[in-house]
């Protein structure tokens, strides 16, 4: 059995979003765009698993934070199907055409999902959320965007997992997200600008000094590894 896990971030959502899944340090992969929602990055992070693993038949345990994509693939999606990608109140479903190409992509495939609490440490879904925050935030300042290696072994041939760098903008609607977690990008951006107090902002240069906890150096060091840049060089992006 293969066990993933698969999360979204969306700076603002709708903003700068990214998508990751992530197995472990030598099989994991992102991607994202300059303006999408939370929802949409939780849906694609999925979909490039499954796409990515395509050319396996182990059974899928997909750990996800996001009660809205497990029960779109588990629960609604058979009657959407039905109804010709419609609701039950006859509006068309959000995000339609990533829900086709999700559709298609689990067709004959053995998985299953395990919901996950977002954020509270969960080793995998953390390493996911990493990333797909730090693709999120490369958008935003206009860094490189982190991809990651991919399925380990697969080579750049292999047409079953393509990451793409840079991905067409998405048409957003779903600017209200069903789950409670994904607002919790706000949240964070906030607590990122509250580690810094300057006296005095008129300087030209200022000097500062930061002191951190071991958790939160090691939040840091991962972050500025997962955005492929220095720590030194991720601190002056936040601030």
């Amino acid at each position: 059995m293969i066990i993933a896990a698969a999360d979204g971030s969306a700076l603002g959502n709708p903003g700068p979003a990214g998508w990751a899944w992530f197995v472990d340090e030598t099989r994991w992969a992102a991607g994202g765009w300059k303006h999408a929602t939370n929802n949409q990055g939780e849906l694609k992070a999925v979909l490039e698993l499954f796409r990515a693993t395509a050319h396996l038949d182990d059974e899928l345990l997909v750990q996800c934070d996001s009660q809205y994509v497990i029960n779109s693939v588990t629960k609604w999606m058979p009657g959407w199907k039905r109804k010709g990608w419609r609701k039950a109140d006859g509006k068309p479903v959000m995000n339609v055409e990533l829900l086709r190409e999700l559709d298609e992509a689990i067709a004959g495939r053995r998985y299953r999902f395990e919901w996950v609490k977002g954020h509270i440490g969960h080793e995998l879904n953390e390493a996911a959320d990493l990333r797909a925050r730090a693709v999120a935030e490369a958008y935003q300042r206009g860094l490189e965007i982190p991809t990651g290696p991919g399925w380990g072994g697969t080579s750049p041939s292999d047409a079953a997992a393509p990451v793409l760098q840079v991905e067409p903008p998405l048409p957003v609607t779903d600017v209200a997200p069903s789950d409670v977690a994904s607002q919790l990008d706000d949240d964070r951006a906030l607590d990122d600008a509250a580690l810094f107090e300057f006296d005095d902002p008129s300087a030209d240069w200022l000097t500062m000094t930061l002191e951190l906890t071991t958790e939160e150096h090691t939040r840091l060091i991962e972050r500025a590894r997962a955005a492929g840049v220095p720590p030194e060089e991720f601190l002056r992006g936040l601030i």
